[in-house]
């Protein structure tokens, strides 16, 4: 059984936004898939990625829920 995602609203400034789809575009990713990425791997270094969590996938490798932009 899938795992519900969480949604959310996240305001952005425009060129933030726009350097961060061309950076998901660059690694084949949704620019949401980009940022769930990012949020990981940010975690994951800060040591507070929870147990259980899987690490994001190397770039190029997008996953089912890559289309959810």
């Amino acid at each position: 059984m899938p795992v519900e995602r969480k949604k959310i609203l996240l305001r952005l400034d425009p060129a933030v936004h726009d350097a961060l789809a061309r950076w998901a575009a660059d690694d084949l990713r949704s620019t949401n898939a980009q940022i769930e990425f990012l949020l990981r791997r940010a975690l994951a270094d800060a040591g507070r990625l929870p147990s259980g969590v899987t690490k994001q996938r190397g770039p190029g490798r997008p996953s089912k829920e890559d289309n959810d932009e």
